[in-house]
């Protein structure tokens, strides 16, 4: 057709490259704390409630995205150090509300309203932990002077990595609630407290942490 360019098999490997890394870089257990924080908002919920779910992970996308590309764009910089603080705060507090979460006592009983400030709130933590994808991003680019590719593609792929940790965990959930029949309050407050005991370790371990506390740091 007139008018149309394909685009160049470099760009579409480089686009394809990056969206691995993304990938790879989401669902990693080594980097284990930002999939903590997936679980930690998915908590509460299972499979019959994926529509608040999908808003949920929209607003932490939003966020993360804003910041992933304003930081790797050079537009916003904070000390990775504060972000490696911050991301297990964050996943501490989503885990400690969890406990507060209101809901019906079986399937079938009117459901409770939302609670409206879930929704910014993830939007907040989605910026931070965008600040600690950009950190890794930057890190892999170094000097390379063309990043929107780059850029578009590793987002691509945290969002395939993402969609996929949250679709696994709503099905644990579902087996666990509604054919093992354990009760929907014992099942999120034994995911939450482990959840919330994970980033209070990894709190409690952080250099910065440690320095502000007055606490030995490990050499």
């Amino acid at each position: 057709m007139s008018g149309f360019t394909y685009p160049s098999p470099n760009l579409m490997s480089e686009f394809q490259a990056y969206l691995q890394l993304g990938f790879n870089h989401i669902t990693d257990s080594n980097g284990y704390d930002h999939i903590l924080f997936i679980m930690a908002i998915c908590a509460v919920y299972t499979l019959v409630d994926w529509k608040k779910v999908v808003v949920l992970v929209t607003a932490f996308t939003a966020g993360h995205s804003i910041t992933l590309a304003l930081s790797t764009l050079g537009y916003v910089n904070v000390n990775a150090d504060w972000i490696e603080l911050l991301i297990p705060v964050t996943i501490l507090i989503t885990a400690f509300l969890n406990f507060f979460h209101k809901m019906p006592k079986n399937t079938y009983a009117p459901k409770e309203k939302e609670p409206a400030f879930r929704y910014p709130l993830a939007l907040g933590f989605g910026l931070i932990h965008g600040l600690g994808f950009s950190n890794y991003l930057r890190a892999l680019l170094g000097k390379e002077a063309e990043i929107f590719n780059p850029l578009l593609g590793f987002n691509v792929g945290l969002e395939l990595g993402q969609l996929i940790i949250v679709f696994i965990i709503l099905v644990i959930a579902f087996v666990m609630i509604e054919l093992l029949r354990v009760s929907k309050l014992t099942w999120v407050h034994i995911i939450s407290g482990i959840i919330f005991g994970m980033a209070l370790s990894l709190i409690l371990n952080n250099e910065l942490f440690r320095t502000l506390a007055g606490m030995p740091v490990d050499s």
